[in-house]
């Protein structure tokens, strides 16, 4: 039996197999995002509130910044390589990177080395989630049957949905059952040890996987410098995609890693009820992406993604101004699942699009870079971006002008693949790298 075959008999295991690391990436992002706080209070204990909070936010988006170095020194290798051999070597450094933070003692017990140790950590995730996405996408892409790539490429963002929820799930029972001092003190480490005890079995049903076929069938093998030539060739499809990626990664961060932190700092909710706005977030991400990417697959990309990114552009900030007219646990709830929505709706055509417009030969580095350019600008540093735009403007619903103006760059992505020819965003046969 051949690869090809093996894929489509045992889909579910396939699949389950390269998410995984892509389960702990987010999972280790999350809880990051969701503890901000507390990691403030344990790493810059010296600054003000505000200050603290934005220095563990910007210790955050810091990651981010790897990420286009990631995207082309381990994309490259991807696309060298093998798909295989990215996925388990992003998926060893971002567990050497979740160790690192599980594990450092805070300000009190070391000094400076503490924030520095965490920043180097994230640094390490960063760039290891610079070519994991991209790599996993690519893989799905390439085993799935050509009507069908849009519902299994979702599947990659469906398990970055199922991190959301366990780390939200997470955070609300600890939020429930520790003391602020506990959870300041060691609870936000809690999380963190789970995911490290994660770690063996992950590496042990990742190293499973096979080769894909499309890989298989490649007639060359680039070198380097033959890929990064190829990729700078494109720069015009990876410009495109980084615009159609900033819209995805905005919206995610803004409504789940934002989430509670929004909602306790700039709402005053209790931040029980933001975790569960979270986790109903999550959940409606996880059931909505593999059908609104079945339904790329039956209408074409490019509707889903009009539409989307108009909805989004003409409502994000009035919902934002609803909600703080009157904060309540309902209407940040309603906000959070419209907003999810949208994202689920757009994203599930968004990156198998990004997939299909990419040259097969450099698609891993292709997609990778488009991809961690827009969330090191946009998306990483959004939470980060929108609690300072609140504490400069005095508007508590200005974070969805700041995802309007994602949107705006995402639509303006979507009018140009209609200009450039051979974006069709239609299930095709794998365009070769232009030689000239």
């Amino acid at each position: 039996m051949n690869n090809e075959s093996e894929h489509r008999k045992f889909p579910i295991a396939t699949v389950l197999r390269v998410t995984c690391g892509n389960f702990l990436e987010m999972y280790d992002f999350m809880i990051f995002g969701y503890f901000s706080a507390a990691i403030a209070k344990a790493y810059f204990p010296n600054q003000s509130d505000f200050n603290g909070l934005m220095l563990s936010l910007a210790t955050f988006g810091a990651g981010f910044l790897m990420r286009p170095l990631g995207a082309l020194v381990l994309g490259g290798y991807t696309d060298r390589r093998g798909r295989r051999a990215g996925l388990l070597l992003t998926l060893a450094l971002m567990a050497f990177g979740t160790l690192s933070i599980a594990c450092t003692p805070g300000y009190a017990r070391i000094g400076v080395a503490a924030p520095v140790i965490v920043l180097l950590g994230r640094l390490l995730q960063g760039l290891s989630a610079g070519a994991e996405l991209g790599s996993v996408s690519v893989y799905l892409s390439e085993i799935a049957p050509a009507h069908e790539r849009g519902f299994y490429v979702s599947w990659q963002s469906a398990s970055q949905q199922l991190a959301v929820v366990f780390a939200a799930l997470l955070g609300f029972v600890l939020s429930a059952k520790l003391p602020p001092a506990a959870m300041n003190s060691w609870g936000w480490r809690v999380p963190l040890w789970i995911g490290c005890a994660l770690i063996p079995f992950l590496f042990f049903i990742r190293r499973t996987l096979e080769e894909t076929p499309g890989f298989l069938a490649k007639r060359k093998r680039f070198t380097t410098t033959e890929i990064l030539r190829a990729v700078l060739a494109n720069w015009r499809i990876v410009l495109i995609g980084t615009m159609l990626t900033t819209m995805t990664t905005t919206a995610f961060y803004m409504i789940t890693a934002y989430t509670p932190t929004y909602g306790a700092n700039a709402l005053h909710l209790d931040k029980q009820s933001t975790f569960i706005v979270t986790l109903c977030v999550g959940a409606l991400n996880f059931a909505m992406l593999p059908v609104m990417g079945s339904l790329s697959d039956r209408i074409g990309r490019r509707p889903l993604l009009v539409a989307c990114t108009v909805l989004t552009l003409v409502t994000a900030y009035p919902f934002m101004a609803w909600l703080v007219q009157q904060p309540s646990f309902a209407r940040l709830l309603c906000v959070e699942l419209w907003l999810a929505l949208l994202y689920a709706s757009y994203n599930g055509a968004m990156v198998v699009y990004l997939t299909e417009i990419m040259p097969a030969d450099v698609r891993s580095t292709g997609f990778s870079l488009a991809y961690s350019i827009a969330t090191a600008v946009f998306g990483g540093y959004t939470p980060a971006i929108c609690t300072y735009l609140i504490h400069a403007t005095r508007s508590r619903a200005i974070p969805g002008a700041w995802l309007s103006t994602a949107a705006l760059l995402a639509l303006t992505a979507v009018v140009c693949t209609m200009l450039v020819p051979g974006l069709t965003g239609n299930p095709r046969a794998d365009r070769p790298v232009p030689t000239s």
